[in-house]
């Protein structure tokens, strides 16, 4: 056991690790320093407590810096000049003054409205003055540090009375301020702000400090001297500072924030579908207040019995109401002013401690008549429950429902939202409105579902950007004389090529573009870059002036470099999550393949495509005819549906048979026939349906499909039974659908039901001759599947130009004419036969692209085999888009019991 004391006396005590743990303590108390200036300034309204901690801070920073000076001045500079440290030693005991003064003041300043110093602080100020003075004195008059007696004799003097000095100044300010807590006038946010700095900081620090003036010496083999006691408590200290800086300032402090904050729950949406579902199960308003308390209960977890739901009757309150809550709520809803109401509106919801928190710094008529008003009702949480801008209930929470916690950002958020559904959930009830409530229900569902869908999404982005950067690389290359030289293996890694022999490859050639610019202009400059296996790269040139050479950098991109250029082409910032997942998704990536161009125009397309994708709305499609089907294969397979019907309507179809196939007719009109299921029964939960030329369908199927996707159920033909169902539907048409609406040639139902999420691809005519350059080398890109072939058969110019003077209708056009050049450029240069192309160019159905890439090796697996008959139903067809004989897929059909 000694020698074990010993060792960790030993490694404690050491100087290097003293040096790193004194180290990393000024860095932390830099950062909170500078968190606290740029934010204190802007947001705190009182400024005193916020300069009083920045003076903790610097003095304790000060200190760090002798050490650190005093530390490096025994490991590596033994011959530094003593005066120097002398003169920081003697800085740092003053500043050691500073910040207990200060410390102390804070202390009593969060828990003290009044600005101005009492006497026993000018007092205590006075000495401390004459302290730090003292040192600073001596510190400049005997800068060059001679050694005499007076001045020896006077600092050690000194260094003891402060020794002896500053721990009654912070323990009596320690006790004031402690007895000031148990005072109820004092917000429990900063009780608990207070408790926090004083048991997790202030108390440890002091004592720490305490130790190492008047170490005990508790074993002589574990504090052979003082700076091992110096090390731990630097590492508790620091570790201390970290988690309090953390805790605080998720409590309001110095009201730098408006609420308490409190990290993201991502169970509350699964909490609140049971709560949904309750609420549609709800016959009576009597119902409520159970499903509120149960709300409360699980969701904030408040005490089952401290919540209480109010419902306001319609007619005029009347006093005969005997509940005394009841009765001070009506009084104040209805006697308040208009500038009362608007601070309720405003605020949503009133919670006691928040209001008590800002109305300690700031006094305000209106929080002192919020405080006053929960105080007369005894509650934590008064929440207003609004129907068209008009308080229809409230919810109250006891006070001391909670006692030992806060209401946090969230929770508040919570409860808001809550609060916004019953209100609806409560004027449906009331006015017997239940097909608004079906109809919100299912736009809920809806919203569920797309919040789930961009939850994915953005998981998805961070494991591919923990993924590599678990194994982050930074490749070096040097470009000098016209030559590359690589700096480490990684470069060449990454690279896959010979750069200085390949020099027609597109990545040798945006290196070298890269070096050139670096050394024309003399700047750092970036470029994004894809190797031969496809994977990006970020490319960084920096101008090297001592040896007259460009120094290259090589790395994976991280979401900065992937975002950075695109994000500026975005006005809408809520479209900023939506980008990440274009960039880093695998639904983003098959968008990207689909439309290939980055311009602004296409970018938004993109965008709004991705967003559509992710929920199941019924959609509108806006494009050429060519253009519909990949479009409707990428939502259907983003959707993660597993059947996609067709259903095109022509003109002078049978009304009835059309009818029957979408929505199913009354069992009755088909006595002694079989009856096929409906389409949106077929689907149901498993299909998207996609309905071309929607503007055909005659009005009254139109009127049928617009009411199954505003309430979710459809009716059957000549009947009046509903059939719920969860099916996607997909729209499109090539006239003016609004016009038809306003001529009754269309129903105006569906249409205010399709315009809601309308999808139009901008026109090829519209775009820029770089914009349809840049969109026909995406293409390109993606047919040629050799990477050595790619710089051989580049669009040229020329055939640029012609696509530009004369713009194909549709991107699939676009699509078919560059592989028709692609293949003639290849057969002049008889590269035809060394060319490979990739054979999923032309399939746009998601599910098949892999299929076509693995060609005849997808007869070995089984479960591609059964996409493909279940896509094909004939093995003829099979044989010819895999490119191998039909006995091969018979042979598998039958080993896979396929029929």
């Amino acid at each position: 056991m000694v020698n074990i004391l010993h060792s960790l006396g030993s490694l404690f005590g050491s100087f290097p690790f003293l040096l790193i743990t004194t180290s990393t303590a000024f860095v932390l108390k830099s950062c909170v320093l500078t968190i606290l200036i740029i934010q204190g300034w802007r947001s705190s309204k009182n400024h005193r407590p916020l300069v009083l901690l920045s003076l903790v801070l610097l003095g304790a920073m000060i200190s760090d810096l002798a050490w650190i000076l005093k530390l490096i001045q025994m490991l590596f500079v033994q011959d530094m000049d003593y005066r120097i440290l002398k003169f920081l030693i003697r800085i740092a005991w003053g500043f050691t003054i500073v910040e207990y003064q200060a410390l102390a003041l804070f202390l009593e300043s969060l828990v003290e409205k009044k600005p101005f110093f009492n006497l026993r602080q000018k007092i205590f100020i006075f000495f401390s003055t004459i302290l730090c003075s003292s040192f600073w004195f001596i510190a400049f008059t005997n800068i060059n540090y001679v050694k005499t007696q007076n001045h020896s004799g006077l600092e050690f003097i000194l260094q003891h009375i402060q020794s002896v000095y500053m721990f009654p100044l912070i323990a009596i300010s320690l006790i004031i301020t402690i007895l000031k807590l148990r005072s109820s006038s004092i917000p429990k946010i900063l009780k608990k702000q207070t408790k926090v700095f004083i048991q997790v900081l202030i108390a440890p620090g002091v004592l720490s400090d305490f130790i190492q003036l008047y170490p005990f010496g508790f074993s002589s083999t574990f504090i052979a001297n003082n700076y091992a006691v110096v090390s731990i408590s630097t590492i508790s200290l620091t570790c201390a500072m970290y988690y309090c800086s953390r805790k605080i300032m998720g409590l309001r402090f110095l009201n730098f924030k408006s609420h308490v904050q409190s990290p993201y729950k991502y169970t509350f949406i699964d909490k609140f579908k049971g709560v949904l579902e309750q609420l549609s199960h709800a016959t009576s308003v009597n119902e409520l207040g159970h499903i509120t308390q149960n709300f409360f209960s699980t969701g904030i977890n408040i005490p089952l019995r401290r919540t209480m739901l109010y419902i306001r009757k319609n007619d005029t309150y009347k006093e005969e109401t005997t509940d005394t809550i009841e009765r001070t709520t009506e009084n104040f809803l209805n006697t308040h002013s208009q500038e009362i109401c608007s601070f309720v509106n405003d605020s949503k919801i009133l919670i006691y401690d928040e209001i008590a928190f800002s109305h300690f710094y700031e006094e305000t008529e209106h929080s002192q008549i919020m405080l006053n008003f929960l105080d007369s009702i005894h509650a934590d949480v008064f929440l207003p429950v609004y129907e068209k801008q008009k308080v229809i209930a409230y919810i109250i929470v006891e006070r001391f429902a909670r006692s030992h916690e806060l209401y946090s950002d969230v929770e508040r958020d919570e409860m808001i939202v809550y609060a916004s559904y019953l209100g609806n959930v409560i004027n449906l009830l009331q006015n017997r409105n239940l097909s608004v409530l079906i109809q919100q229900e299912k736009e809920l569902q809806e919203e569920l579902y797309h919040k789930h869908q961009e939850i994915n999404q953005y998981k998805e982005s961070i494991r591919s950007f923990i993924r590599d950067a678990q194994q982050k690389k930074i490749g070096i290359i040097f470009y000098k004389n016209r030559r590359f030289t690589f700096g480490n293996q990684t470069a060449q890694e990454l690279i896959h090529i010979n750069i200085n022999v390949q020099e027609g490859h597109p990545l040798t050639r945006t290196l070298k573009t890269l070096a050139k610019q670096v050394e024309q202009y003399k700047a750092q400059k970036t470029s994004i870059a894809f190797n031969s296996n496809g994977e990006k790269l970020v490319l960084s040139g920096i101008p090297n002036s001592e040896r007259n050479n460009v120094v290259i950098t090589i790395s994976r991109p991280d979401i900065s470099d992937l975002l950075a250029k695109k994000i500026e082409l975005l006005d809408d910032p809520t479209k900023w999550d939506y980008l990440l997942y274009l960039e880093t998704t695998k639904s983003g990536k098959l968008i990207n393949q689909l439309v290939p161009g980055t311009s602004e125009t296409l970018l938004t397309f993109k965008l709004d495509l991705l967003k559509t994708a992710l929920s199941k709305k019924a959609t509108l499609l806006e494009m050429s005819e060519h253009d519909l089907k990949p479009t409707v294969e990428l939502l259907h397979h983003i959707s993660l549906r597993e059947m996609l019907y067709t259903l095109e309507c022509k003109p002078n179809m049978h009304v009835d048979s059309v009818g029957a196939k979408l929505f199913g007719i009354n069992p009755i009109f088909t006595l002694g026939t079989a009856q096929e299921k409906p389409l949106l029964e077929q689907l149901d939960e498993i299909g998207t349906l996609f309905i071309k030329n929607i503007h055909l369908l005659d009005l009254k199927l139109q009127e049928s499909l617009a009411e199954f996707i505003k309430y979710g159920y459809f009716k059957m033909l000549k009947s009046d039974t509903k059939v719920e169902s969860n099916v996607r539907i997909i729209c499109s048409s090539n006239q003016p659908l609004q016009q038809l609406a306003q001529e009754n040639k269309f129903s105006k139902a569906l249409f205010n039901e399709l315009k809601k999420t309308s999808i139009a691809m901008p026109s090829l005519a519209q775009l820029t001759k770089e914009e349809l350059s840049a969109l026909a080398d995406g293409y390109a890109q993606q047919a040629i599947k050799t990477e050595d072939f790619k710089n051989l058969l580049e669009l040229s110019e020329s055939e640029k130009n012609k696509l530009a003077h004369k713009p194909p209708v549709s991107l699939q056009d676009l699509k078919s004419h560059v592989q028709t050049l692609l293949v003639k450029k290849s057969k002049k240069s008889n590269l035809d036969e060394q060319a490979h192309f990739d054979p999923a160019y032309e399939v746009t159905d998601p599910e098949l692209m892999h299929a076509a890439r693995l060609g005849k090796h997808a007869l070995r697996d089984e479960k591609t085999m059964n996409l493909l008959w279940k896509k094909f139903k004939n093995q003829s067809k099979m044989a010819t888009f895999l490119g191998v004989n039909r006995s091969s897929i018979n042979r598998r059909c039958k080993e896979y019991n396929l029929e």
